[in-house]
């Protein structure tokens, strides 16, 4: 039983490093895009380690700075260990070492992706208000002010940023492009792009927010009809997914016996091996399956 268990956390380590040179793929093709349509205008420099990667993710996700909690989680994160030796010996330390981690990441991921929906749909809100005010004569830095005043939690709470850049002395167009690279959304950087070509060659500021509204709008409703028109395929999958555990789980509890004497049979086990790398493909297919529709 311990071989499958240190097997199902190298395959569990194993996709998420496929996954995140999958991510880093494609960022990088987004940053050559984006650099090639801002060439030649000022960047602003942030700084680049490990430990600013984290306070990121945990600011974008809306958990605060986590040096204001470390200390607690630390001591959490070693109560649990602790308890898992005492519980399980080696394997419960094991487990107890990797799975607060990689559930804590799971966790702020989905908070961000919550957040960061939720801010997408507030924005053309956002920019209705600036395309009112500057009809009615103010300027494109006033109107995104105001904007930003009128607008509601989290869009509100995450464009502070923007505010503090300004009255620091930054540029608008350059503090919204420091927004829309910490948030790394599409919407968020043609924003940015509009507001550094206006403000570099000038035009009608009120049509290009306009047209962003239009798009954001039009997007949104497409995304909710390709929801609702794949919502089959998408339960035909989860059960898919979740049937074989959830009959190895029903075994366990009704009738352990049956799967340890396959696990100490050597042909039964390495049927059970095939049978967790056939169900991990059949996952791993499953998710770039829905992830094309």
């Amino acid at each position: 039983m311990t071989g499958a268990i240190l097997l199902l956390i190298c395959l569990i380590l194993i996709g998420l490093s496929i996954r995140a040179f999958q991510n880093g793929l494609r960022r990088a093709q987004t940053e050559r895009v984006l650099g090639r349509l801002a060439e030649g205008q000022p960047q602003l420099v942030e700084e680049n380690n490990q430990w600013s990667g984290v306070e990121r993710m945990f600011l974008r996700a809306g958990l605060g700075k986590p040096s204001d909690h470390l200390s607690l989680w630390l001591a959490a994160w070693a109560l649990g260990a602790v308890l898992g030796l005492l519980v399980a010996s080696w394997i419960g330390l094991l487990v107890m070492l990797v799975l607060p981690p990689l559930g804590l990441r799971v966790y702020i991921a989905w908070r961000y992706q919550r957040r960061i929906t939720r801010m997408i749909e507030q924005l053309p809100q956002l920019l209705d208000h600036t395309v009112r005010s500057l009809k009615a004569g103010r300027t494109l830095a006033d109107a995104v002010m105001g904007g930003i005043e009128i607008t509601q939690d989290p869009l509100q709470t995450a464009m502070g940023r923007i505010q503090r850049n300004v009255q620091l002395g930054v540029s608008l167009p350059e503090s919204v492009h420091d927004f829309a690279e910490f948030y790394e959304r599409d919407e968020f950087r043609l924003f940015a792009l509009g507001l550094k070509v206006n403000h570099r060659y000038g035009g009608n500021a009120s049509e290009l927010l306009e047209n962003l509204i239009k798009m954001i709008r039009e997007r949104e409703q497409a995304a909710r009809q390709l929801r609702a028109l794949t919502g089959e395929t998408r339960v035909t999958a989860y059960v898919l997914t979740a049937l074989p555990i959830s009959m190895i789980g029903y075994f366990l509890a009704v009738n352990p016996a049956y799967l340890m004497t396959m696990w100490n049979d050597g042909t039964g086990r390495i049927l059970l091996f095939v049978a967790l790398v056939m169900q991990l493909l059949g996952c791993f297919t499953l998710w770039r399956m829905l992830r094309s529709v």
